[in-house]
């Protein structure tokens, strides 16, 4: 198990606690795809920071996640803000997506599809082929995908890890996705807090980069990649 599976198995709330400190993205989506009264599948939804938007318009929500931990915190999230049951959980992997064909309009994914297809795993392309062929399955005709992974923190400017760049390559190049980039700042109350609730996922390099440069604010850049599969 990796750092990052043991934060998302056993700090669901630190990690929920710092995410909390990001943007919501609900607008920036329905820019791409308004998602209104239709079907949506949020793949490696985690403790709900796109489902907990997303399920007060949409038709229905199926939430999968690896971690039931985290899931269970999405649940907790989700009835403590009263959204109408709309909305199912699943412990499931991407490769392998427990969902009927033709039975969604919108897939979100929201910084996990990397942890299968970086090239520190030695099986990235063939997962990329499997997710993107399982994403292929369940969308219905006129089907979106909308992804979301990470550019870089600590830094104003896209800076992505290295063994992330042949992943968004791949989702360009090979599978005809578009793409942007954005600010996804972490905003805190002080510079404390700041390195109290970041340097757990993201360790002393960037802890230390906070308390040099006197940060509340953490710059953070995303990217977004999407398509519109006819």
């Amino acid at each position: 198990m990796t750092a990052h599976e043991q934060i998302y198995q056993n700090q669901t709330h630190t990690y929920e606690l710092m995410i909390s400190k990001q943007p919501e993205l609900s607008e920036l989506i329905r820019g791409i795809r308004d998602y209104k009264d239709l079907d949506i599948l949020d793949l490696g939804a985690g403790s709900g920071r796109l489902s907990s938007v997303l399920a007060k318009d949409a038709k229905s929500l199926i939430c999968t996640d690896i971690s039931s931990s985290m899931l269970e915190l999405l649940e907790i999230n989700l009835v403590e803000q009263g959204i109408v049951r709309n909305w199912t959980k699943v412990v499931a992997d991407h490769r392998v997506i427990p969902v009927a064909d033709n039975s969604i309009d919108v897939v979100v994914s929201g910084w996990s599809i990397c942890y299968l297809a970086n090239t520190d795993n030695l099986d990235w392309e063939e997962n990329l082929k499997l997710i993107i062929s399982e994403l292929y399955r369940v969308l219905r005709p006129n089907g979106t995908i909308i992804i979301f992974e990470t550019m870089g923190t600590g830094t104003e400017t896209p800076n992505p890890p290295a063994f992330l760049t042949n992943y968004y390559k791949a989702l360009e190049e090979d599978y005809g996705f578009q793409h942007k980039w954005i600010r996804m700042d972490y905003k805190f109350s002080d510079v404390e807090e700041a390195k109290n609730c970041t340097e757990f996922f993201f360790g002393e390099e960037l802890a230390k980069k906070i308390a040099e440069n006197q940060w509340s604010t953490v710059p953070e850049c995303a990217g977004v990649w999407w398509k519109h599969v006819k």
